[in-house]
């Protein structure tokens, strides 16, 4: 008897099993390169492509400003924890096929005992999970493709990017932006660092060198799982101290989202009442992302790590290379600072959105929530369609924005999750998907009614079963 030794043995027969994927139904254009753009070629990016590809939806190019595969996404570069926040078994980029799923790529490679054996997945082995599942799949990403601005046009966008380094336009229908935490804003760096040399601070979504923070005294600002992390690296890379510094009384522990993930929740949320949603937003704000407990872990686990709980920091200055901070009523020094402080949502601050941001309806535009509850950075979140759609803040004067998708945290208000990581992917890409495929299909309805309506080959001659076509005959017995 052989042994199939071959990993991708099972994710082949289903694949084969599943049949070819559809032909392209959508119609070409005069002019136009792509139906739909995907910005962001990490696991979202791939997943769409992916998912367009089975539904039939042709002409979709990924792009990503990354120099390479290494360095798209964050898992390799800016991330920073051990393990992924998210349990190991959520239904994720596999879209529905368990062999393609993390857990059949791992199991065919360490086995079932070692996937039981751990409780989140690896963060490295994530990256590797999604560089085979684009290779495997075949999905080609271009990467050194900077998209500058988007430039709305009737019935299409022209797309000013960046190609290696030169200036080129092309042309597409649809824009769907799966590019990351950033995606719709930026990071969030407190103003008391901004002050500062840009040389003695970082923000955890940079590319930050560790081991240059051997042997220095380092500050951490922030207390959610992203500050955390940092501060474990730079304990990990030889730094002398670290300090931690934490606005809130103690460290946010309540699962908010958590408990929003039964399928009743998950998959009606979307249909609440906007002061439901608001409410739900304003909340999470309130209590705080909860650090995972293992992140906590890592840097206690440090005799040289210091918290600091109620303690903003109040002035920052440099004297020399050293910061000099004044914290509640304590002075600081510190060789660098770190801001683990999140990242703000506005679509007005995006370059490639310049065109036409103001037309974008934000939460501030569709809904005024009670004064107890009001949250100014909540309020310019995109209040987003149930295709994740951008909407017009004035009817009629920007058609084109429901031709834009967003994937990322800016659909959080709207959706109630962390939207672009994994926990949103089974319930919102192919609700995108579907939209995209209407919109095409209806955008075309004349050409797909002469389509299938129009002058059709038979299939077979009459002559086929015309020996068989019964004749009366009068005098004939028959038996």
């Amino acid at each position: 008897m052989t042994i199939n030794t071959d990993p991708d043995f099972a994710a082949r027969e289903a694949l084969r099993l599943l049949g070819s994927d559809p032909e392209n139904w959508v119609f070409d254009h005069p002019g136009i390169d792509h139906n739909v753009t995907i910005v962001g070629g990490s696991g979202s990016g791939s997943t769409f492509a992916f998912a367009l590809r089975r539904a039939g939806i042709g002409r979709v190019t990924v792009i990503d400003e990354a120099e390479d595969e290494v360095h798209a996404g964050v898992w390799l570069t800016r991330a920073q924890m051990k393990k992924l926040r998210t349990p190991k078994n959520l239904p994720g980029p596999e879209l529905g096929i368990p062999e393609l799923s993390f857990q059949a790529w791992y199991e065919a490679r360490h086995g079932i005992e070692a996937y039981a054996a751990i409780d989140r997945i690896p963060r490295v082995l994530w990256a590797e999970y999604l560089s085979w599942y684009r290779q495997f799949l075949g999905i080609p990403v271009r990467y050194r493709t900077k998209l500058v601005r988007i430039e709305p046009d009737t019935g299409f966008f022209r797309l000013h990017l960046q190609v290696n380094g030169v200036p080129q336009v092309e042309t597409t229908r649809k824009i769907i932006f799966a590019n990351g935490v950033a995606g719709t804003g930026g990071a969030n760096i407190p103003p008391v660092l901004t002050s500062l040399p840009r040389t003695l601070y970082a923000h955890t979504a940079d590319e930050i060198d560790f081991s240059e923070l051997r042997g220095k005294t380092v500050a951490v600002l922030g207390a959610a799982a992203s500050a955390f992390d940092a501060a474990g690296v730079a304990l990990e890379s030889g730094a002398k101290a670290v300090h931690l510094f934490a606005r809130r009384s103690q460290i946010a522990s309540l699962p908010v989202i958590r408990v929003r993930g039964y399928p009743g929740a998950y998959y009606n949320y979307p249909q609440l009442p906007d002061a439901a949603r608001w409410f739900q937003a304003w909340r999470f704000n309130q209590v705080g992302s909860t650090p995972p407990q293992d992140a906590i872990e890592r840097v206690t686990a440090f005799s040289n790590f210091h918290l600091h709980l109620s303690a903003p920091w109040k002035t920052a200055y440099n004297r020399g290379d050293r910061i000099i901070a004044q914290v509640n009523d304590d002075i600081f020094e510190f060789d660098f600072a770190i801001a683990g402080t999140g990242y703000f949502v506005d679509p007005t601050h995006r370059s490639e959105l310049a065109d036409f941001a103001h037309h974008i309806a934000l939460w501030r535009d569709r809904y005024e929530p009670p004064a107890d509850q009001r949250d100014d950075k909540l309020s310019t979140y995109p209040y987003l369609g149930t295709a994740h759609e951008y909407q017009e803040k004035i009817p009629g004067n920007a058609p084109y924005l429901k031709d834009i998708h967003v994937f990322n945290p800016a659909g959080f208000v709207s959706f109630g999750l962390p939207i672009g990581d994994v926990p949103s992917i089974r319930r919102d890409v192919p609700a995108i998907v579907e939209r995209i495929s209407h919109d095409l299909f209806f955008a075309d309805w004349s050409l797909h009614e002469a389509r299938i309506t129009g002058n059709i080959a038979p299939d077979f001659e009459t002559s086929l079963y015309a020996d068989a076509i019964w004749k009366r005959q009068s005098q004939v017995a028959i038996s």
